[in-house]
This record gives C-alpha cells, structure tokens and sequence, in this order.
C-alpha cells in the first residue's frame, strides 16, 4: 500500500512532500484516538530491543537520524511510529534559510537522495524553546519516554576559526533540553565544514565541548559525526582523538560527495552538488562502523547510519560492532512501518 502511495507522492517536489506528509501526521496525532492507532500499528515493545548506551536507556535501537526534524516540530508523532530516538537539527546558533530551492533530489533507481539542504534551521534559541515545551508535555509510549539526540553545527558566515564558538552556543544553549549530542563536522552542504575534521581543528571544538561538559552536574554524552569519504589515515586520527578526548560515542556516517557506482544516469540527477544517501552508502558505512569497532576495541559506542532499509541491513551493522542504528533515506523509501519491521527482525524471544 505504501509503495502506492509513495510512487504518486515521488511525482512532487521532495521537499514539499517532506512538509506536506509530516503536517498530515502531525494533524492526525492530535486526534488522541487515531495517535493510539498509529501507535498499535507501527510500534513495537519487547524487552531484547531495550539497549542501555553511554549511559542513556533507550527502549529499542531504531533512531532516526538528523535532518528530518531539523527543528523538533514532529517529536510527537515520530514517537507514535516508534522510534526509539529522534535527532533534531542541525541546529545552529542563528537561524538560516540554507541553500537554494531545489536542494532534495530522489534516484528511485538507486534508492537513494542527494541534498544540499545547507543547515536550514530555525535558530538554537526558537528550537530550544519548542524542546522545553516538549519536556513539559512529553507523551510516553509504554512508559518509556523517546531519547532526543541534539546534533550541532556552525553557521555558513562563522569562519572556521570562530566555528568552536557556534558549536559552544549551541551546547550551552541546548544542554537542559536534549539527552545527547552529536558534532557535525561532515556535512558537505556547508562550504569549508569537513576541514574541520582535521585533528587539530576537531581537537579545539571537542575539548572546548568537554571542559563545559565536566562542569556540568550532570554530563551528556557527546559522539561526533564523521564522513564516509575519510582515508584510512584520517579515521585513525578520529580514534585517537576519541580516546583523548573522552568521546562518549561515534556516528558513521554522514552522507558521501562520492557517485560511483550509481545505477542512474540521468547527468541531471547524478550531478548535482550535495550528499548522497540511501543504498549506494550502504557498502561503504558497513566499513567504516567495522573498521571503527575494530580500532577502538568496541570500547567507543558507534551509531550506524547509512543505507539502513531493513531488519538484514540493521543486524549487518550490529554484527560490525553497532550499538544503535539510523534511518533516514530507508524512512523514504520504505515508509512508516520501517522502525517496526526493524524491530521485528531484532527481536529474540
């Protein structure tokens, strides 16, 4: 059925869908009878999907990743088709409108997207403000509330040299409000970004982050996102520093500059600036959480994310050394019965 209606939907803008199929959900949750529906038919609870994580309990391992509900707006409703966690943004310290219009592209071939969104958000302090409001209210499924990841970026006008101070904003100002964060030096939608994967400039952001985080009462966990289009040499560094730093997990990946291998041709299509997700990263973020698990000896926490369709595709990424897992391309694609048919796979009686 939903294959139906995601070939009619794939007919319009994707953005455009994006909003408009969120704000249906949206309007059908606020009916309290139709929300416990939706509820019994894409969520599910067994106590083998419940995984304890730096430090964090979250009722199963199913997450979706950020860039879907850049501004916490559908928190509610994301928790009734039973995600185990949501990351909102990314968020940066000043509101911005991001890149031009179009900026989403579909290759249904390849099950796969290209953006080049631009870190399109509403500002740390509106989105801060709605995540309060969230805790107020903050539904519960089953009794178990939905973990709420906060991933944090730096405004396209911060020069690099100034970005650790957007990256300290937006810790500071979203601390109380979310339950872990995620440093985003890897997207390739903001010019100049991935420079700051190098060590020296990671090390001066992360420890910044780490110094405000010992003198909390209570610390959050900090993992940073990283490229899939990173050489051996640079994932090294990433370890290393992980080490030094204390990092409480990694996100492997973000989405990939590369485009071979790809199934359409259409130059239209496979020329257009951005990053690609879906299946053809999903060969590439398997090695990267494998050669990350490897080097750290499973003792750093990795989120895997890329190319996650299935039950299969989601053990695969366990079984290289996965703590949780992500979905965001798959959600597309495989519609709001993914998080269950996930958790179906997962479960071990």
């Amino acid at each position: 059925m939903y294959k139906i209606i995601r070939d009619i939907l794939f007919q319009f803008d994707p953005e455009k869908v994006h909003n408009f199929s969120m704000n249906t959900l949206q309007n059908a949750c606020k009916i309290s009878f139709i929300k416990k529906i939706i509820q019994q038919l894409f969520s599910v609870e067994h106590s083998s999907l419940e995984k304890n994580v730096f430090g964090l309990h979250f009722k199963n391992p199913v997450g979706l990743g950020a860039g879907f509900d850049k501004n916490a707006f559908y928190l509610n409703e994301l928790q009734a088709l039973g995600f185990g966690f949501v990351e909102i943004g990314t968020v940066t310290p000043k509101a911005q409108l991001g890149n031009d219009q179009p900026r989403l592209f579909r290759l249904p071939k390849d099950k796969a997207l290209i953006n080049r969104m631009g870190f399109n958000n509403n500002g740390v302090n509106v989105v801060r403000n709605r995540l309060e409001k969230w805790n107020t209210y903050k539904p519960s499924s089953g009794n178990r509330q939905l973990i709420i990841g906060g991933n944090i970026g730096k405004n396209k006008i911060t020069p690099n040299e100034d970005a650790w101070k957007d990256y300290e904003i937006c810790f500071t100002e979203l601390f109380d409000v979310v339950d872990y964060f995620v440093v985003n030096v890897s997207s390739p939608n903001t010019p100049g970004l991935r420079e700051l994967q190098e060590k020296d400039a990671l090390k001066k952001i992360l420890t910044n982050l780490q110094n405000i985080n010992h003198g909390k009462e209570k610390p959050k966990p900090i993992l940073l996102k990283i490229a899939p289009d990173l050489i051996q040499e640079q994932l090294d560094d990433i370890v290393e520093l992980s080490f030094e730093i204390k990092l409480d997990g990694l996100v492997a990946t973000n989405t990939t500059i590369n485009r071979s291998g790809l199934i359409t041709q259409d130059p239209e299509l496979i020329t257009q600036q951005g990053g690609l997700s879906g299946k053809p990263l999903q060969q590439r973020g398997l090695e990267v959480v494998q050669y990350l698990s490897q080097q750290t000896n499973h003792q750093i926490p990795i989120m895997a994310s890329g190319g996650i369709f299935t039950g299969e595709d989601a053990k695969k990424q366990f079984n290289a050394g996965a703590s949780l897992v992500q979905v965001w391309t798959g959600f597309i694609y495989e519609g709001p019965s993914i998080v269950k048919n996930i958790c179906n796979a997962l479960i071990i009686d």
